[in-house]
């Protein structure tokens, strides 16, 4: 008798097999739910299921960090009993994308097994063709599914017929989330001085120039130094961090590379750049190149040279100190 059901549940799996071979095929199913595959959520979505449920497995619109999708399937304690009952089925390339609830498909097998003899059991899907997933004991890697394939349908399905009303009541969890690889993205985005809108820059990241300094560009999480050169703006330096599976907006305001002079003096004393008075109230515009600083306090000058480059802030300050000296 136990050979009898073992030949038929042999041949029961072989010809619900055998669809894979033949392409797209048709049949019913109840949608429990949908799991959106998104970054925004790394935890995943968890769904339900009875032994005729389905959940439909749909990526959100940013995949390029997904490395694959991962499928984590777990049983009650009380269907050890029954294993080999039940089979796990997934499809591709469905005719349509189908609400919950009943629905009539059209789609094709491509993976199938029986519900393995264990608490959980976790399914990888590659989402890129270097993914570098590894099948172990601990997760089992689904070959060749693409993008392209995607909504997918996930299903359990019975194997044999005439289950127990204690299996029918059964209830299964599927965990759907994103495998993210390593990396994240940032976006660099300029802001110009009204004097001087859209002139060229030159921008390095991690010491690599970049091409298309007004693209994304995709980097390894982690920390990143981020410099802009340019004859028309100040030159800047940034240093940020780029987080795994986020785009990062990093607002950079350039700014216009006439030299400012900040000038630091007594209340009362007067102030002459190259001999015309300055306002020390505020900073100071200067052109490239030498020029003398006079400070006036009193009776009491000082006069000075300054070299005077592109692009830099010069602070000039007066200090009088006071000198206290013991005698005998």
């Amino acid at each position: 008798m136990r050979s009898r059901a073992g030949a038929s549940l042999v041949l029961s799996f072989f010809l619900i097999l055998f669809p894979v071979f033949l392409g797209a095929e048709s049949f019913r199913t109840v949608v429990a739910g949908t799991a959106l595959v998104s970054v925004d959520n790394p935890e995943g979505v968890s769904i339900p299921l009875s032994l005729v449920d389905s959940a439909l497995v749909v990526l959100g619109r940013e995949i390029r960090f997904f490395r694959g999708v991962e499928l984590e399937f777990t049983v009650p304690q009380n269907y050890l009993p029954y294993r080999g009952s039940l089979a796990l089925v997934i499809y591709g390339e469905l005719d349509r994308t189908p609400e919950t609830g009943i629905a009539d498909l059209q789609a094709r097998q491509i993976f199938i097994e029986p519900i393995p003899n264990k608490i959980q059991s976790v399914y990888q899907i590659p989402l890129r063709q270097r993914h570098g997933l590894r099948s172990s004991p601990y997760a089992s890697v689904i070959p060749v599914t693409l993008p392209s394939s995607f909504p997918l349908l996930f299903r359990v399905m019975p194997l044999i017929k005439g289950l127990t009303d204690e299996v029918e009541a059964l209830r299964f969890v599927l965990n759907v989330k994103p495998i993210l690889s390593d990396e994240g993205a940032v976006r660099v985005v300029p802001r110009y001085p009204d004097n001087l809108p859209d002139k060229p820059f030159i921008l390095l990241i991690d010491d690599e120039v970049i091409d298309r300094p007004r693209e994304e560009q995709v980097l390894r999480e982690g920390e990143h130094h981020l410099v802009i050169l340019s004859d028309d703006y100040r030159n800047e330096s940034r240093v940020f961090m780029v987080e795994r599976g986020r785009i990062l907006e990093l607002g950079i305001n350039l700014q216009d590379p006439t030299p400012i002079i900040i000038f630091e003096a007594p209340e009362n004393a007067r102030i002459y750049f190259d001999n015309v008075p300055v306002n020390p109230s505020r900073p100071f515009h200067a052109e490239p190149g030498p020029h003398e600083v006079h400070f006036q306090l009193s009776d009491y000058a000082v006069v000075t040279p300054i070299l005077v480059q592109k692009g830099k802030t010069y602070r000039v300050a007066m200090a009088v100190d006071l000198v206290v000296t013991e005698t005998d």
